[in-house]
């Protein structure tokens, strides 16, 4: 038995010893078998290391020349402008006529300033303020409305102003849109024939009045007389005789009111009102005596 188990353990020992020899020779095996591989994977970065030391002197190679190289020409200039700065605009255009943008901006200022000139320079005042007036003495407040007699008061200023009108367009206007006349000349050609109707009807007091205040000198005579004195004093006229007409009409329209009141008094009806009554006489008698008709012709006429 004592030969048996030593020759066991003797055994076991021998098999023991094979299985660790293998297994460290197959160890040793795979632990040299990466440096082997390894090994041209190391030698590559070094390969590689003057090829990267080539490229990185290559910028710097590059950058030399170009370091070196001499300045390239200025760029392109631009021709010199006129040695003075101005601006010089023509509005008669190439040909002498006004271009179209000319005309339709003339055209745009002239709307924008034509109630201006309307109130100031024409009739409309006037005719207007009688028209108001006799609105007024009839007793009543809102008819016709004033739309309507604004656009009454203007069609009695374009018959009164139609000669004159016509005279501008065709001394000034006309000449100025064929390239005839340039804009200085053609206000200058314009302005004769507004100042002869705005001194005719302009009263030598008011227009003394405007001169004064305006600290200027007696003119000589009237085209002497600036326009910016002449339009108010026409103005003041036309204010005028406007209040002058209203006067004449007021009157017959308060004789009815009085005796219409005195009627009512005598009768004891003081609880009635007078105005009441006397409208529908006040209508009657405009109606009868073609009232518009009267102030029309006597407007029209005070202007001729």
């Amino acid at each position: 038995m004592k030969r048996i188990l030593s020759l066991a353990v003797t055994g076991l020992a021998v098999a023991g010893t094979l299985v660790l020899g293998a297994s460290a020779a197959s160890a040793d095996a795979l632990a040299t078998q990466p440096v082997r591989q390894a090994a041209p994977a190391v030698s590559a970065p070094a390969a590689s290391a003057p090829a990267s030391a080539q490229t990185a002197d290559a910028p710097a190679a590059l950058a030399a020349p170009v370091l070196a190289s001499p300045s390239g020409p200025g760029g392109a200039k631009g021709p010199k402008g006129p040695s003075d700065d101005t601006l010089t605009i023509d509005l008669n255009g190439v040909n002498g006529k006004p271009s179209q943008s000319i005309v339709l901006m003339l055209g745009m200022t002239v709307l924008s300033v034509a109630p201006a000139i309307l109130l100031l320079c024409t009739s409309f005042t006037k005719i207007f303020v009688v028209l108001s007036i006799t609105r007024n003495a009839l007793g009543l407040s809102n008819v016709p409305p004033n739309q309507v007699l604004a656009g009454l008061a203007i069609f009695i200023s374009l018959f009164i102003m139609g000669p004159v009108a016509s005279e501008v367009n065709d001394k000034a206007i006309q000449p100025y849109i064929k390239g005839e006349k340039s804009v200085s000349q053609a206000v200058e050609a314009g302005t004769p024939p507004v100042r002869e109707f705005l001194t005719k009807h302009t009263r030598k007091d008011d227009l003394a009045l405007f001169t004064k205040v305006s600290g200027q000198g007696k003119p000589a005579n009237a085209d002497a007389v600036p326009m910016t004195t002449l339009i108010p004093a026409f103005v003041l006229s036309e204010l005028r005789a406007a209040f002058i007409i209203g006067f004449v009409i007021y009157i017959p329209f308060l004789i009815i009111d009085l005796v219409i009141s005195a009627a009512l008094m005598s009768m004891g009806m003081m609880m009635l009102p007078p105005v009441t009554v006397a409208m529908p006489f006040k209508l009657l008698l405009f109606v009868l005596v073609n009232g518009w008709g009267l102030i029309v012709t006597s407007l029209v006429g005070s202007y001729q």
